[in-house]
């Protein structure tokens, strides 16, 4: 090749790279520049994080530390760590006083508190305490002394669960994402129409309800809305109807599933003696007639009025203990003994509405352990109170029958869409197939 062509390809070349680096260099730093004219012309509010908040404050530039609230321990216990003064802590109890009780703060229950770091020593700024999931009390401690209570925004869900019993219907429940709550409110709906001490492996249970929730998370039951729990190969159906005088349950045929009375005033482990007219007694070790019907339960269970009426004595006796009597009506009264504890306000001439608080397991007077022996009479004579026939709460009403009978439907339908998880044996027997 001519070595001036050859030359002139070498500079052909030369230029073309010398170009083409130039011009890659101007355009990325115009657009350097570019994006840093359009950085800069965006307001610095934009360009901040957002701040953290925390119980409606902002705690940026504050130290945050959560805790639980041990035994004994009170409000001035857990402020005085964080460098609060009795004199402020005395005045932040009077600020309270019409808001909340400070003397109310419970052992287990949360509470945070928001504190800065002045010459090395925590100085709280705030303390928030949790009474319960859906609220919390703030004891503003920064500027000048604040108290106020704030709600969690709660949403209501409908839920749905159903099973097979195995051992018990508090297992299962618990088993299918269930709460001890709903066993609880499962166990009154049925209390006259199941013998929840007798239930059959293989009976079946269905539950719609709605329940409460902060943030997707549970935080209580709200109502049950109908249920059907098959018993024996017999259903056993409850609707929830209003028909005026707050929500009750009623079975296919219209008919309260509600008596009189409870079946259970208290919540048990075990009936631990029956009503019979003989009974070794294992104080006294002779034989004697028990005319009563002992729970087992832990000391300081609650025990509830099993219907409404008028307290005739409340008072501590040596063989009954501590014990409350009520009288229903001119054929019915109710007696509670052994108590821990009376509750406060339940003293004679005081009326009573069922499912009312009136004391607490123990095992005062004559007793070897914790529990209630609950006693029944009827016509001044003491009955059992398993066996004997009592009137039934009110039915629906003829006026809200067709409503009702709509209603029910409604829920039915909705127990049907419902369907039993497959049983261990049934799963085994699928994927063998």
């Amino acid at each position: 090749m001519n070595r001036k062509i050859f030359s002139a390809l070498i500079l052909l070349v030369l230029g073309l790279l010398t170009y083409f680096f130039v011009f890659e260099y101007y355009a990325t730093t115009n657009l350097e520049e570019k994006a840093k004219v359009e950085y800069d012309s965006i307001p610095s509010e934009v360009l901040k994080p957002d701040p953290t908040i925390l119980y409606g404050m902002v705690v940026d530039s504050f130290q945050v530390q959560e805790h639980a609230v041990k035994r004994n321990q009170s409000i001035s216990d857990i402020l005085l760590a964080y460098n609060v003064s009795h004199q402020t802590i005395f005045q932040l109890a009077n600020v309270a006083k019409n808001v909340f009780d400070v003397r109310k703060i419970a052992p287990n229950k949360k509470y945070t508190v928001i504190y800065q770091e002045e010459d090395s020593l925590a100085s709280a700024a705030a303390l928030v305490y949790e009474p319960n999931p859906e609220e919390y009390v703030v004891f503003n401690l920064k500027d000048s002394i604040n108290v106020y209570v704030e709600k969690r925004p709660v949403e209501i869900k409908e839920k749905a669960i159903s099973g097979t019993i195995q051992s018990s219907l508090y297992e299962e429940i618990l088993k299918n994402g269930g709460t001890p709550e709903l066993v609880d409110l499962v166990a009154d709906m049925y209390g006259w129409q199941i013998d929840f001490t007798k239930i059959y492996p293989g009976d079946q249970f269905k539950v719609l309800f709605t329940e409460r929730t902060i943030e997707g998370k549970s935080v209580g039951v709200e109502e049950i809305l109908g249920a059907e729990l098959i018993h024996y190969n017999n259903p056993f159906l409850s609707v929830a109807f209003d028909q005026g005088d707050g929500v009750d349950y009623f079975d296919e045929e219209g008919k309260s599933l509600r008596k009189a009375f409870l079946r259970y005033p208290v919540k048990f482990t075990r009936i631990s003696s029956r009503y019979t007219a003989k009974r070794f007694h294992p104080v006294q070790k002779r034989y004697k007639a028990h005319l009563g019907t002992d729970y087992a339960a832990p000391t300081g269970t609650p025990i509830y009025a099993a219907g409404d009426g008028v307290i005739t004595k409340s008072l501590y006796e040596k063989y009954n203990g501590r014990n409350v009597k009520i009288r229903h009506n001119a054929t019915y009264s109710t007696q509670y003994l052994h108590m821990n504890r009376i509750a406060k306000g339940i003293r004679p001439g005081v009326k009573v509405k069922q499912g009312q608080l009136i004391g607490y397991v123990g095992k005062t007077g004559l007793a070897t352990g914790p529990h209630l022996c609950y006693r029944f009479w009827k016509n001044g004579k003491q009955v059992d109170a398993m066996k004997v026939d009592l009137p039934p709460s009110e039915p629906i009403k003829e006026e809200y029958l067709s409503n009702f009978n709509r209603y029910k439907g409604y829920i039915k339908s909705k127990l049907d869409e419902i369907s039993y998880p497959e049983s261990e044996e049934e799963v085994l027997m699928a994927g063998m197939q």
